[in-house]
């Protein structure tokens, strides 16, 4: 192991509906807004608490969910997944707990063990003043 460890801050994904996205991950998985680029209701990007940066492009043309997928790590995986059934999302072929979501974002629910765990990691301000 290297003399420094380091970890992902956040991940910026193109998306067409941003306000499809905020709500999706807000309201399943409790991912709420860190910051904004806009306005809440005009917003051009919007990071989570968690880790994600959405830039809105209406005429974006290229695939969204270019990524392999996204590894969420969840307090309670099945309260996240029976919400998620209210957004029209697919269940995908490596497991019940693996989205498809409509503009094509694969998205993988983890268990956390323990489930404290994500309390604590979201209370990190990794921008604090130390």
């Amino acid at each position: 192991m290297s003399g420094s460890r380091a970890y992902v801050e956040h991940v910026a994904i193109w998306v067409k509906d941003i306000h499809w996205h905020i709500r999706f991950f807000e309201e399943v998985l409790g991912m709420t807004m860190r910051e904004v680029d806009g306005t809440r209701d005009a917003p051009r990007q919007y990071w989570t608490l968690g880790g994600l940066q959405f830039i809105h492009d209406a005429r974006h043309e290229g695939p969204e969910g270019r990524l392999a997928h996204l590894g969420v790590m969840c307090e309670d995986l099945d309260a996240a997944l029976a919400a998620a059934q209210a957004f029209g999302v697919t269940e995908m072929p490596q497991g019940h707990n693996w989205l498809r979501l409509p503009d094509g974002l694969a998205v993988e629910l983890i268990q956390a063990k323990p489930a404290a765990c994500v309390a604590q990691a979201l209370a990190i301000d990794p921008r604090a003043e130390a």
